[in-house]
């Protein structure tokens, strides 16, 4: 097939399918039961006959179980593409990487568009309010499904990171290392204060009609306004600066209210193209948890990891201002004051919170390394307790 050529690159892991798991139900954060729950999910490499070599990526805010390769037919490279394959960050050759799409997401896994079966609608606002803890509740079953008892790592970037922090209070015992990114224990008011707003665009739009838009006009506007938003905290006045600076656009009209920047065609286009792609409710629902999570649980953070016995590598960007690089540094310090093995590195970036998606190169020299020194023990003695 001539078109197979140009989506199997030579470094990618190839077509992927995504698959689905639904089991009955969980007992979220705040009391109640809910389900059935099916997460949407993709795997890359071969679990080893141990499975030992198994990884957990975790998707931030708008991402999905497609992290790598391609779609039969299409072109459409998986959200973390550069860093999941043969020799890259997570060798697929070694290892055998999962990514699942979360609880409350739109893109297969169980959300506010999914059916209700009560009523053969989408759920919409009936659907329950979800924490990142039971994001990682659901995916806990998911890993029980396919045998594996303990993980190699869990990894993951902004939310993905605050799910990784997670993991790390609730299933220790299931987890051998961790690799957050560029996240927080909990948010910080400003953090709480973006969110809102985008939450607030959405819900101002008219179409969105207290949720029950489906089969309707979306609320595409208030959308786009929240993804708008939400890609500024993204990205770093000097990344700005340098991809626009004050450019504008061709045949631009001063003083009409139209893109003239180029700046502000870009956010168009990002806003429009997300409404493509991503369900409203679902980013209610998301950012709502986001603001909620609080790894510490109101204490001091590292008096909640005693006990806890693993090895962390921790990354920051310093041109992040949405996830300051001091939000990394709290981290890494209650790993230290717990007694966790914890690395930090400070990636010096221009990117702002979109470096963990962009800076490869380093990230896979820092990646590869902490791997290597995991996995080391078990494939030279067999003895893979930290």
């Amino acid at each position: 097939m001539k078109n197979e050529k140009i989506l199997t690159r030579e470094d990618s892991v190839g077509i992927v399918e995504t698959k689905y798991f639904t089991f009955d139900n969980i007992a979220l954060e705040h009391g109640d039961k809910f389900g059935p729950i099916t997460l949407a999910y993709e795997i890359y490499g071969e679990l080893n006959k141990e499975k030992s070599n198994a990884i957990l990526i975790l998707h931030a805010l708008s991402g999905d179980a497609h992290a790598a390769g391609v779609h039969e037919g299409k072109n459409n490279p998986g959200w973390w593409d550069s860093m999941i394959g043969s020799t890259k960050a997570f060798d697929t050759d070694k290892y055998f990487v999962i990514c699942s799409n979360v609880l409350g997401g739109c893109k297969g896994s169980t959300g506010p568009s999914s059916l209700n079966p009560k009523t053969s609608n989408p759920y919409a606002l009936d659907f329950p309010q979800i924490s990142i803890n039971d994001m990682v509740d659901a995916q806990k079953r998911l890993i029980d499904y396919l045998g594996i008892e303990k993980l190699l790592t869990v990894v993951g970037g902004s939310m993905g990171g605050m799910q990784v922090l997670s993991w790390l209070i609730k299933y220790p015992e299931r987890i051998r290392s961790i690799i957050p990114i560029a996240t927080a224990v909990k948010h910080s008011p400003q953090q709480i204060a973006f969110n809102e707003v985008g939450r607030q665009a959405i819900m101002a739009d008219p179409n969105w009609k207290s949720g029950n838009y489906y089969g309707a006009a979306l609320p595409a506007k208030g959308l786009a306004v929240a993804r708008m938003i939400g890609h500024i905290t993204y990205m770093s006045d000097v990344s700005m600066a340098e991809k626009f600076g004050r450019a504008k656009k061709n045949g631009a009209q001063p003083f009409k209210f139209t893109a003239d920047f180029e700046v502000e065609g870009y956010l168009r286009y990002r806003g429009d193209n997300f409404v493509k792609r991503f369900d409203a409710n679902s980013y209610l629902y998301i950012t709502k948890a986001l603001d909620n999570f609080d790894a510490s649980g109101g204490r001091p953070f590292h008096e909640v990891l005693e006990g806890i016995r693993t090895k962390a590598l921790v990354i920051a960007f310093k041109s992040d201002w949405l996830y300051p690089a001091y939000q990394a540094k709290e981290i890494v310090k209650a790993f230290k004051l717990s007694g966790i093995e914890a690395s930090y590195c400070e990636i010096d970036s221009t990117y702002g919170h979109d470096a963990f998606l962009l800076e490869i190169e380093e990230e896979t020299h820092l990646i590869k390394h902490f791997l290597k020194k995991i996995f080391y023990k078990y494939e030279v003695t067999g003895d893979y307790q930290i």
